[in-house]
């Protein structure tokens, strides 16, 4: 059952990444999916999350468990990363 559910947020892009991490990879890697940087993704987290008392306590581990490591490290393809010379 893990692997099916691994499979589907790897389909869809949402997958724990290596480079950028602090904890876990779970914002940096939401983050990467949402198009922006880890930092202001662990902003806008950190903000959604006091909207609900209690939820950083959930939410997180959750997408630890249910979110797949990344395989290989991607390409960056936000606006704020400058190209390779």
């Amino acid at each position: 059952m893990m692997e099916s559910i691994h499979a589907a947020f790897r389909r869809e892009g949402l997958v724990r990444v290596q480079e950028g991490r602090v904890l876990g990879g779970v914002v940096a890697g939401l983050g990467r999916r949402l198009g922006i940087d880890p930092w202001p993704a662990r902003l806008l987290f950190v903000l959604l999350l006091m909207l609900i008392p209690g939820s950083q306590l959930l939410i997180y581990p959750i997408l630890w468990i249910l979110m797949p490591q990344a395989t290989e490290a991607p390409a960056p393809t936000t606006a704020w990363t400058k190209p390779a010379a």
